[in-house]
């Protein structure tokens, strides 16, 4: 509820949009759940599938909501527009300043924020041109990874930015 009231998060996710061509789920309820999984710190995608199958997420949509199957998250995250998504983030880093979250600071009234990499998902299988390549036990792997900055110490841990790392030559 004070995501919807303050940062007005739904108005915002419902202007996102992908790539697919007649999709049976709309972005916003694909990034809705994963936004779910990621607030709640869950670790893998199959995990949040789990979360899925389980029917945990009862109580955040409207009942005989459908939601979607973790291949077609994956599949929306290729082909998301992520200039909508860094929206997002900028509308909230923001706000956040407005309402003054970092008035004291995180750290000896400093505000600290960390640079790191992570892998955002990876298979051995599925693909896309945008994949970043690497060979583990001599088969090929498939991933994306990213660089993101977030306010670390007290308070809020606020993604500020972040930025996908593309294969050589694009």
């Amino acid at each position: 509820k004070y995501m919807k009231s303050v940062y007005h998060i739904e108005t915002h996710i419902n202007k996102l949009s992908d790539g697919r061509k007649n999709p049976k789920y709309k972005t916003a309820q694909i990034i809705t759940s994963l936004l779910l999984g990621f607030m709640l710190r869950i670790k893998s995608m199959n995990e949040l599938k789990l979360m899925l199958y389980e029917n945990e997420f009862r109580n955040v949509f409207p009942r005989r909501t459908e939601l979607p199957q973790i291949d077609t998250m994956r599949d929306t995250l290729k082909v998301i527009e992520v200039d909508g998504l860094k929206y997002i983030l900028l509308h909230t880093v923001k706000k956040s300043i407005e309402n003054k979250v970092f008035v004291n600071g995180t750290i000896d009234g400093y505000t600290v924020a960390a640079i790191d990499g992570t892998k955002i998902f990876g298979s051995y299988k599925k693909y896309c041109p945008e994949c970043l390549t690497t060979k583990i036990k001599g088969r090929k792997y498939y991933y994306h990874y990213a660089s993101v900055m977030s306010i670390i110490g007290d308070g809020p841990k606020l993604t500020l930015g972040f930025e996908p790392c593309r294969p050589r030559g694009s």
